[in-house]
């Protein structure tokens, strides 16, 4: 999968407000499915959709320990995004200051 598909995809996983929750329980430490669930009002198999696309996108890493699955959180995707984002940023910001720069000459040869 090529890098900008991968972020399609990453953006495509956050963009649920579940998933979102989730990303945000797992920033404390691996959990099995089970603890998870506990702040929704759905089904544990609807929890481990949720998990599915986390792990696809490579925002979630499962493992097993005996019967149980534990969920940790994989913030690398993330990074990549906020990355990707920080280009755009610093771009739009030296365009904003190239606008205030003019407006503040233009006012300065009004007066």
């Amino acid at each position: 999968m090529s890098r900008l598909a991968a972020s399609a995809d990453v953006f495509a996983a956050i963009a649920d407000p579940t998933r979102r929750a989730i990303l945000d329980q797992l920033r404390t430490g691996e959990q099995p499915v089970k603890q998870l669930a506990e702040p929704f009002a759905m089904s544990l198999p609807a929890i481990s959709q949720h998990l599915q696309v986390l792990c696809e996108v490579g925002l979630v890493q499962m493992r097993k320990a005996g019967r149980q699955r534990l969920y940790r959180l994989n913030p690398e995707p993330l990074k990549q995004i906020s990355d990707w984002i920080a280009h755009y940023e610093q771009f739009w910001q030296e365009k904003l200051d190239a606008l205030s720069n003019y407006l503040e000459e233009d006012s300065c040869s009004e007066t």
